[in-house]
């Protein structure tokens, strides 16, 4: 009997090194205090965050900063039911995350950004850090503030490092994602002229997709989220002079115009997007979508069809929003939403594949331009590699 249990604890000693290995290390929160004089801080009126590991030999003077992902909130309502959580509120964040994925520091699992400075800044705002509105209603204390987020934490990494940066990239997950080319080529303006920026957006493209409905109620949603928050004045200019400030959440319609080169990591089949732009619960009330939307195999051939169609407004999104000249793409064909974060799909031998290539090394060939990647996969379900992944990191 004594046998088996330390024959368990020492299985369960094993996987435990083994996942520390893989998954690389916790790394503790920063509270940017003196940003609250400025304003800038969470829903909830809490001081923003950010973890940071420290680069080391070559990537000493290398950034990789990384907006935290969560959804929004749209109105008053979900605002302070998020000022409840660790999405509104610094004060209910975890003292250490793990970093895994693209910001594993393991030579193995992240050979390019593996001893960069990796910084991942902690999503308090609900609006993809575009908000900004001075009043303070005191009977909901809510701060809409996310635009004053992003740039105090980059203006409190510069005098630590950042303003020598001679490479750099912004990246996210999610309302991350969307951060990260929202805010792309404001990034690269901060940065030293001679510095090799570029962005990552990890499960960000969102599509100014048709519902099953016919509609699109996600752009009626984003509408609520710029108005709520105030983004308007913090959306590219580029794109708001041209069309209403909510179609500006859509990146077809500002990837246009970036000046800053952009990767895209997603899935044609991004889960969150089938689940909330396809088949919103909203506009399925006879739930028949609800299977479907949680496991593809078990669509009828109907509503695969219709998946597939998605997959199609998908990539003319993607094809029609972005330059080919300096953009990378690595499209899969898993039913995943955000990939980037964990070491199992970024790049271990068990990760997914397009065209032959892992995310991390297409990833790390673009940015040091050692190749071209434009990686598409096939239509679902042809690709043996996937792994399904539906979470945010």
């Amino acid at each position: 009997m004594v046998d088996s249990r330390l024959g368990h604890w020492f299985k369960l000693l094993v996987s435990l090194m083994l996942l520390m290995k893989t998954q690389g290390l916790y790394v503790g929160i920063t509270y940017v205090k003196s940003a609250v004089a400025k304003g800038a801080v969470c829903l909830d009126g809490s001081p923003p965050a950010y973890h940071w590991d420290k680069g080391f030999g070559t990537g000493i003077n290398s950034w990789l900063i990384h907006f935290e992902g969560g959804g929004w909130c749209n109105n008053v309502t979900s605002c302070l039911s998020r000022k409840k959580t660790h999405l509104g509120s610094s004060k209910l964040m975890g003292q250490q995350i793990a970093f895994s994925g693209i910001m594993n520091n393991k030579r193995p699992f992240n050979p390019d950004f593996y001893n960069w400075n990796r910084v991942k800044i902690r999503y308090c705002d609900g609006s993809s850090f575009t908000g900004d509105v001075q009043a303070v209603n005191p009977a909901t204390n809510l701060h809409f503030r996310g635009a004053r987020i992003w740039l105090a934490v980059i203006e409190d990494l510069l005098p630590k490092g950042l303003k020598n940066a001679e490479n750099a990239i912004l990246s996210g997950c999610s309302a991350g994602g969307l951060a990260a080319i929202l805010h792309c080529d404001r990034f690269q303006s901060l940065l030293p002229a001679t510095a090799r920026v570029k962005c990552v957006s990890d499960a960000g493209y969102f599509i100014h997709g048709t519902d099953i409905s016919g509609g699109s109620r996600i752009e009626s949603f984003f509408g609520q989220v710029v108005k709520t928050h105030g983004s308007a004045k913090n959306l590219p200019a580029s794109c708001t002079s041209k069309m209403n400030p909510e179609l500006c959440f859509f990146p077809q319609y500002v990837a246009q115009t970036m000046r800053t080169p952009l990767f895209i990591i997603n899935s044609a089949y991004d889960s969150w997007q089938i689940k909330n732009i396809l088949a919103p619960t909203a506009v399925d009330s006879k739930k028949e979508w609800k299977d479907c939307k949680l496991d593809l195999k078990k669509c009828s051939a109907s509503q695969l069809q219709t998946v597939q169609d998605y997959r199609t407004q998908f990539l003319k999104a993607v094809n029609t929003g972005l330059s080919s000249s300096t953009r990378g793409l690595w499209i899969d064909s898993c039913y995943a939403h955000c990939q980037s974060g964990s070491v199992s799909t970024w790049l271990n031998d068990k990760s997914p594949e397009v065209g032959d290539t892992k995310m991390g090394k297409a990833v790390g060939d673009w940015f040091y331009d050692r190749s071209a990647v434009e990686k598409i996969d096939c239509p679902y379900p042809c690709n043996p590699t996937c792994v399904s992944v539906d979470s945010e990191s």
